[in-house]
């Protein structure tokens, strides 16, 4: 069972480091950099334990140390404070932080495809989302991703939480199923991992959410601002490795190796091969571009303003950001997709 750790007071010893340098021989003067995610799961990350796998890191002069998490929150205050060079933070907390000052930017949509829905139980009566009216939904964290996403999914059907439904933190795997059972939650909003984990456990649950939700991605990878501007060489070499490691995962052909970079990241994940392999399929199927993708990584400028309205709906932000382009661009991913093509 994957469970996720608390923000540690000193970040870089929350976990070991994982599988630095694949095949290659460790070289001397490779720069050594930190990449957070919001929880341990390899296969939530899977570009960048490929990468790591296979030396696109090491090629361009970078040693990735992967630190876990406990949430898009404590990345976005990993990243804010300096602890790591890049995170795989939500849309929506990444809004919500910059409302704070906090300036951080998406370089690579990693999740296009929306990698959340709100759950129930397989066999509960509740059809819609709009049955959840005076429900509570359980979350896997109180500021993860999937918080956002499900406040935009509820308050499109004119739902706020506090007021129509509640959230309550439940954690995600065995504290989840718990919670289910014993009552105390009707729904989860749930990541597709997260799904996975409940049905392959023995808690069958089925999905709600309305299908026009399918565009809003989910997670991508963010770096700082001044990152940018001040030390573009690392975010392009980044850029360019990260991009090879999703493309060689995308390929059929490398499944297999792909698999064993991933216990490598994450041995216990990779303890039951037949569930490793079927939610490796569920996540990776939510990395494909969508048909308008100028290219792998791209984001759509349409749905950044749709998540910032449901911020504001949902009251997580006062208002509008001044500059809602500021915090995404596509310019990185366009950089990666290059070296892919190379």
């Amino acid at each position: 069972m994957i469970k996720r750790r608390a923000f540690a007071a000193s970040l870089l010893a929350a976990i070991p480091a994982v599988g630095l340098m694949g095949t290659l021989a460790v070289a001397q003067d490779l720069r050594d950099i930190t990449f957070v995610q919001p929880s341990p799961s390899a296969i939530n990350s899977f570009p960048v334990f490929v990468a790591i796998g296979e030396g696109y890191f090491a090629e361009e002069g970078l040693n990735v140390t992967v630190e876990a998490i406990n949430g898009s929150g404590a990345v976005l205050q990993a990243l804010s404070a300096g602890q790591a060079h890049f995170g795989r933070p939500g849309p929506g907390p990444l809004i919500a932080a910059r409302s704070r000052g906090v300036d951080a930017v998406h370089i690579y949509n990693v999740a296009a495809r929306s990698n959340f829905g709100i759950a129930v139980q397989q066999d509960s009566e509740y059809q819609s989302v709009e049955e959840l009216k005076g429900k509570v939904i359980g979350t896997g964290t109180a500021d993860g991703a999937e918080v956002g996403f499900a406040r935009n999914v509820m308050s499109s059907v004119g739902m706020t939480a506090g007021t129509d439904f509640e959230f309550l933190t439940v954690g995600d795997g065995g504290p989840a199923t718990a919670a289910f059972l014993n009552g105390e939650i009707e729904a989860y909003s749930a990541s597709t991992a997260d799904t996975a984990i409940l049905n392959q456990r023995g808690m069958a649950v089925r999905d709600i959410t309305p299908a026009e939700f399918g565009r809003f991605f989910g997670n991508g990878i963010a770096t700082m601002a001044d990152t940018i501007a001040n030390d573009r060489e690392l975010v392009e070499g980044w850029s360019r490795a990260f991009a090879r490691g999703h493309a060689f995962a995308l390929d059929d052909a490398n499944r297999e190796t792909v698999l064993k970079h991933l216990a490598a990241g994450n041995p216990q994940e990779g303890e039951d091969k037949e569930f490793q392999s079927a939610l490796f399929d569920a996540v990776r199927s939510k990395t494909i571009p969508t048909d308008e993708a100028e290219h792998p990584g791209w984001y759509p400028a349409s749905v950044w303003e749709e998540w910032q309205e449901a911020l504001v709906a949902g009251g997580e932000i006062s208002a509008p950001l001044d500059d809602l382009s500021a915090i995404w661009t596509n310019e990185f991913a366009a950089i990666g997709s290059e070296a892919v093509g190379k």
